[in-house]
């Protein structure tokens, strides 16, 4: 095994402990890194900071999430942090060595930067040298960044012989109502979610990670989210960029997460303790949406906007009554509501985890806001998010005012033991 030794490295002194020596880099076994420069650009959206979370702590940048020895990969059921870089890439390779050899170093990587630990030397000794980490997250601690690896359908085709090794709900997805994507926000072989509570980190993470692919794969596309449009287990609910609270009755207990979002391995036991990732980036007409009428933009979601009630209650987790007609005979909810399509009752019991951002870049050729959300979301079978996305698609009010413009799905391989890495049964 190659071993790389930062003198500067002293874990026992706190203000050199989140160098990386070039020893423990190497941690696991794997292959060590190969310096180059970026592969692919990480788009032009700007970060924005969101206020700070009165249920997030008040100093996080010394949190670390562990990346080894988990049942599942962090950046799932993890709490969502306030920033995330999500980013797609294509392979250029047809060899499956090459893939093998670059799930091994980004496992490694990832493992170090959730530590809060560079990826190298960030100030080469000699004059020549060339940092083997950009450096712009040297001194910023981990702030409880997760990276989580997702393989594309792709990945499974004929180029790298693992086709016998697709799960059989796995393939892309089709198209889908109301769909307007681009082809450049589509798809891809691998997928990357950074977040973490510090923009930058996010952003360190995916560059350097993807400085790392270089000869391997390129980006595909890439999205920059800030102020975190989904709750997780004991957070309050946050708003997207139309106001309104999101993720109200998001998944929230272990057991709707054992029979929803894990998968069991029952026909690729290598995904066990996996799930299935989609990303959909969604553009929203914010000028049209902030000259609407307050009533009817209850009515396109079927929630009050600033408590973010059921229109048939009156507290945010009030149980939405779809029955409920008022004096004129009108469901109180609109059948056509975001919320009566999207709900699980509506749905056969299907539930989702999404884990979404709000994103914004700048403007557009028009003049107007360019924003949106990153829609990111968790389950154990693709189709839970074809049949909902079917039924919202074909009928829901709030198509009005957004656009479906990016997608990709992706399967997400459980987290890796010590000396391994992510989805290595693949190659065995």
């Amino acid at each position: 095994m190659t071993t790389l030794r930062d003198r500067r490295d002293d874990p026992a002194d706190p203000d050199e402990r989140r160098r990386l020596s070039r020893r423990s880099f190497l941690g696991g076994g794997v292959a060590g890194l190969a310096a180059g420069a970026l592969a692919g650009g990480l788009g032009g959206a700007a970060i924005a900071h969101a206020r700070a979370d009165e249920d997030a702590p008040a100093d996080v940048s010394e949190t670390a999430v562990p990346f080894y020895d988990q049942t599942h990969q962090g950046g799932i059921a993890t709490p969502p942090q306030r920033y995330v870089v999500f980013a797609s890439y294509d392979l250029t390779t047809t060899d499956a060595g090459d893939l093998q050899v670059l799930l091994a170093r980004w496992s490694a990587s990832i493992a170090q930067l959730q530590a809060g630990r560079n990826l190298g030397t960030v100030e080469p000794s000699r004059p020549s040298g060339v940092p083997t980490d950009t450096g712009e997250a040297a001194d910023l601690g981990p702030n409880a960044l997760t990276v989580t690896l997702g393989l594309g359908p792709g990945v499974f085709d004929d180029r790298f012989g693992l086709a016998r090794h697709r799960p059989a709900r796995f393939d892309h997805l089709p198209e889908l109502p109301s769909d307007r994507l681009d082809p450049k926000l589509t798809g891809g072989d691998l997928s990357l979610q950074a977040c973490a509570e510090d923009p930058q980190v996010a952003y360190h993470a995916i560059r350097d990670l993807s400085r790392l692919a270089r000869g391997t794969a390129v980006v595909r596309w890439t999205v920059m989210g800030f102020g975190r449009a989904s709750a997780g287990k004991g957070q309050t609910t946050p708003r997207n960029l139309m106001g309104f609270k999101d993720g109200t009755r998001n998944i929230k207990t272990d057991a709707d997460l054992d029979q929803f979002v894990w998968h069991d391995g029952t026909d690729q036991a290598w995904m066990q303790g996996g799930t299935y990732q989609v990303a959909r980036k969604i553009q929203m007409n914010i000028e049209n949406w902030d000259a609407d009428q307050i009533g009817d933009q209850h009515a396109v979601f079927g929630r009050t906007k600033q408590e973010g009630a059921p229109l048939s209650g009156t507290q945010e987790f009030d149980t939405p009554d779809f029955a409920r007609k008022d004096a004129s005979g009108e469901l109180v909810i609109p059948a056509t509501s975001h919320v009566a399509l999207a709900a699980h009752e509506n749905n056969g019991g299907l539930k989702i985890l999404r884990r979404s951002y709000n994103f914004t870049d700048g403007m557009d050729e028009y003049g107007q806001i360019n924003a949106g959300l990153l829609f990111i979301a968790y389950m154990n079978d693709p189709a839970a998010f074809v049949t909902m996305q079917t039924k919202l698609g074909r009928s829901d009010r709030l198509n009005e005012y957004i656009s479906h413009v990016g997608s990709g799905v992706f399967a997400v391989p459980p987290a890796p033991a010590t000396g391994h890495y992510v989805a290595e049964p693949l190659f065995g």
